[in-house]
């Protein structure tokens, strides 16, 4: 069994976000374990492959880390540990597909601890998301259950012992209700994620962090500013994602497409404005390339100042 946690970066405002990045390396079958000692789980980016000759490659594998090339982008990771401070998966039950048939492969997740806020909402309970001046930004979701304590008060063991219990559609349906809003409701109830364990209490946890949000239509520059403060990108895509946003004058055929995303986007925004107070991103294929050739694409910038 073999795991490598890096710290990358390391760095706290008097006011605002605490942020520290890492990374961890999990071997091909073992635990894949992200923590925070402060803060909650944002995930930047996991890879499942290889890319190069040493990492997990011990004598039983050799022959089978030949393979530098071999690298396939997942969400699984983000979709299950983001906003947790602690989280565990067995990647022998992740079911990912495998880019290298006869390749011995490893996990590797870069992620950041970020100064979020969770809301715990018992079953049938209503809780309000509060961001002040600025915006609310979902980082993960779930109706059900994941623990035998929470929300257990008066019930019997029985109803508390599905520790396996997720709702599929529940950070979808949060995001789309709050996400962009700087105060919002939410409810703990099956009429609205469905129920995804019958029989058991359940209960809505919710973090989310607040932040800012900056759309930039092509050929346009985006401005992001933190006065004395530092930027921290938290999410950026350069596309189009619907068929309304920046598209007053264009023709049909330049605004239709909408699965149209820029998966580089985030690492170069990031690498050209973190840590700096204001940073200027121009929304063109020259800092970016096309991801979708004759659509009329802008830039999306999700970010906090810390």
């Amino acid at each position: 069994m073999l795991f490598l946690k890096l710290t990358l970066l390391t760095f706290i405002a008097s006011q605002g976000l605490f942020v520290s990045g890492e990374n961890m390396i999990t071997c091909e079958g073992d635990v894949h374990r992200l923590s925070c000692d402060t803060g909650l789980i944002k995930v930047k980016s996991s890879l499942y492959g290889r890319t190069d000759n040493h990492t997990c490659s011990f004598n039983g594998f050799l022959s089978e880390a030949v393979n530098t090339s071999c690298s396939l982008r997942i969400s699984t990771i983000a979709d299950r540990c983001n906003g947790l401070r602690e989280c565990e998966l067995n990647t022998s039950l992740l079911d990912t597909p495998d880019p290298c048939y006869g390749t011995y492969k490893y996990y590797n997740t870069t992620y950041d601890c970020i100064n979020g806020r969770v809301t715990v909402i018992c079953e049938r309970g209503y809780s309000t998301l509060d961001c002040g001046d600025s915006s609310i930004q979902i980082l993960n979701a779930n109706y059900g259950r994941t623990d035998s304590v929470t929300c257990s008060n008066g019930h019997s063991d029985s109803l508390t012992q599905n520790t396996n219990c997720y709702a599929q559609n529940t950070l979808s349906a949060v995001a789309s209700l709050c996400n962009g809003q700087k105060r919002c409701t939410v409810e703990a109830s099956y009429t609205i994620f469905t129920d995804p364990c019958t029989g058991t209490v359940k209960y809505l946890t919710v973090s989310y962090i607040c932040s800012r949000k900056t759309v930039t239509c092509e050929q346009n520059t985006a401005v992001l500013t933190c006065d004395a403060h530092h930027l921290k990108i938290i999410s950026a895509n350069y596309g189009r994602t619907d068929s309304t946003t920046c598209s007053s004058g264009r023709p049909a055929s330049q605004i239709s497409y909408t699965n149209c995303n820029m998966p580089d986007t985030l690492t170069i925004v990031a690498a050209r404005c973190e840590g700096q107070s204001s940073c200027e991103v121009p929304a063109t294929n020259n800092i970016f390339s096309d991801p979708c050739y004759g659509t009329y694409k802008y830039l999306t910038i999700v970010y906090v100042c810390v």
